[in-house]
């Protein structure tokens, strides 16, 4: 919930216009200020106040308890001019609320974490739990100066700086991202604020005479799979003993942890239920009959009488982490010391397994051209990428969206096919991909290539796009008001009879028709034919739309008929959009009416 305090008239309404905005999202706190900035600190994970700064400053001050528990705060000044991260940037997203707040308002969203303002992806915000000595690692990316990569596997994360690399000097600072323990930098241990609780030992990172090593912060991947299995009353403490004795003796940190996961008849067990708690991860179950498919190394005949399955943890850990490895076999909690009383049989087992990396794909429709319809989603996407991959020219129109490190993989036109395959490969290395393209991805554009080519083992994200269909029929008035079809006039890839035969189909069908692809200079005939089938079903005056370099400089478009539509206007940067029989010119645009009674 986002708490709003306002002590004006101006901030009330303003208050009152961002709450309008967001129904269900905010609580509005009366009352004298410093009291509703108390209660809002309190009781929601953000707060937005209508108040100045320093007043903001003054009144939070005595509340702050740390980065991680306090909330996120926003100041908006009177006049609704600066949206201003006050606090918690990353931890409590001010950053992304100013964002937000001031694309509500009108404002400008003001954001001083360093990170941000250098477009740097802050090692608190990639949405993976962090230790370590985050500050000095994070100064010295922004120095740019060299920081060792060590990452035990390649993962989907955004693009890092060309700074941060695997081959950075001995003695850099040390950028780990691993679900292990110990290593290089096991003494990167700290409190909340990141700062090592000790000098560490000398090593391949201390100085030449083996002193203190230099700074280093782990990323933990939530990677790891926790599959338990549990008698009826089973203590939440002796499943909690055995899960983190699984993982230290194995050299795994809790902190990867990303589920536990067990039968469904144990879906309720209190113990259960309650480890997830106190680990702060789900409880996932699955149906016995699917554990019981699950080839495991050690079975067992007392599960299967109990639940039905011959193994409940090794079977759940790899259930719940396909295409991964089991790390940890089971265990008993006996094996535990002190977790079991005495004389007592284990009321417990645990197994670890380790999920297989997926990488991403992100299918991402630019829109027409002009930046200001470029969608906040696609903005958002070429963010989180590590690789962009498209046509060269599309590549150079968001350039200056990404971010500093992001490779690119380019090339020219006829290149589809291999577009498409080296997304799909580079996702199946573990990384995230930013495959882009014109208008929509799913509109005669990338994503179907590239559908074709991933399977399963990776994850697909579409992000829509305005297409050249919708974008010219906003500069024609409303040609697509009713049924509507787009068509490719390309025979590149598909026959001209099948092109002609849908042609024919549409005209028949009285449909209004959006040709794509209509002319080019080695490509003349096809729209002269494709208008000529038109031509026979809809009178000469039918209108017709033309709109070339939509959004884009040299933007052109006209409202003409069937008769006198001048087809050597057209080129390939240009959509074709002829009327129904009962489309019509209004004022000069193209309207096609919805039906209604009122329009007859």
């Amino acid at each position: 919930m986002i708490g709003i305090v306002a002590a004006t008239a101006a901030g009330r309404r303003a208050a009152a216009d961002l709450a309008a905005a967001w129904p269900g999202r905010t609580a509005v706190y009366d009352g004298p200020v410093a009291e509703a900035v108390r209660r809002a600190f309190a009781e929601c994970g953000q707060l937005v106040c209508f108040l100045a700064t320093g007043a903001t400053v003054r009144l939070v001050a005595p509340l702050l308890a740390g980065k991680a528990e306090d909330p996120g705060v926003v100041c908006v000044d009177e006049a609704r001019r600066f949206a201003v991260a006050l606090l918690g940037g990353h931890a409590g997203g001010a950053n992304a609320l100013a964002a937000e707040v001031a694309d509500v308002l009108g404002a400008q969203p003001v954001v001083t974490t360093a990170t941000d303002a250098a477009g740097i992806p802050g090692l608190d915000a990639l949405g993976l739990p962090v230790e370590g000595d985050v500050a000095a690692v994070t100064r010295a990316v922004l120095d740019g100066s060299p920081v060792r990569l060590d990452a035990d596997r390649t993962r989907p994360l955004p693009a890092l700086p060309p700074c941060v690399r695997a081959d950075a000097p001995a003695g850099s600072p040390v950028l780990r991202i691993s679900d292990r323990t110990g290593g290089p930098d096991r003494a990167t241990g700290g409190g909340p604020d990141g700062a090592s609780d000790g000098p560490p030992a000398g090593g391949p990172d201390g100085g030449p005479d083996g002193g203190a090593a230099a700074p280093a912060a782990v990323l933990r991947p939530a990677s790891l799979v926790v599959g338990v299995g549990a008698s009826r009353g089973a203590p939440a403490a002796e499943v909690l003993a055995l899960v983190r004795a699984a993982l230290a003796d194995a050299g795994l940190s809790a902190a990867s942890v990303a589920e536990l996961s067990t039968v469904d008849a144990k879906a309720d067990e209190p113990g259960l239920v309650e480890a997830a708690r106190t680990l702060g991860v789900p409880l996932t179950t699955h149906p016995a009959g699917v554990l019981a498919a699950v080839p495991v190394p050690n079975p067992s005949a007392a599960p299967l009488a109990a639940v039905g399955t011959p193994s409940v943890a090794e079977a759940a850990a790899l259930a719940s982490a396909p295409g991964g490895e089991l790390l940890v076999p089971k265990r008993l909690s006996t094996s535990v010391p002190g977790a079991v009383p005495d004389g007592r049989a284990a009321m417990c087992t645990a197994a670890v397994a380790r999920r297989a990396v997926r990488g991403r794909l992100a299918l991402v429709g630019l829109g027409p051209g002009a930046r200001d319809l470029l969608t906040p989603r696609a903005r958002a996407e070429l963010r989180r990428a590590s690789v962009v991959v498209g046509l060269d020219q599309y590549v150079d129109q968001v350039r200056d969206l990404l971010r500093p490190g992001t490779r690119t993989e380019e090339s020219g036109l006829g290149a589809e096919e291999e577009r498409a395959r080296t997304a799909v490969r580079l996702a199946r290395e573990g990384l995230a991909v930013a495959l882009v393209g014109s208008g929509d991805a799913g509109v005669y554009a990338m994503a179907s290539p590239a559908l074709a080519e991933a399977g399963e083992d990776i994850d697909v994200v579409g992000v829509p796009g305005v297409t050249a269909a919708l974008a010219a029929a906003a500069l024609l008035g409303a040609p697509l008001g009713h049924d509507h079809v787009a068509i490719s006039l390309s025979d590149l890839h598909t026959p001209w009879e099948v092109i002609e035969r849908r042609v024919r189909a549409a005209a028949e069908s009285d449909l209004v028709v959006t040709f794509y692809n209509p002319r080019s200079r080695g490509r003349d005939r096809q729209l002269p034919a494709a208008l000529g089938i038109l031509a026979a079903h809809r009178a000469p005056g039918t209108p017709v739309g033309v709109a070339r370099a939509v959004s884009r400089p040299g933007e052109w478009h006209t409202v003409t008929t069937l008769a006198d539509v001048d087809v050597t206007t057209v080129d390939m940067t240009t959509v074709v959009t002829v009327g129904n029989t009962a489309t019509r010119r209004v004022a000069g645009r193209m309207v096609t009416p919805r039906g209604y009674r009122w329009q007859q």
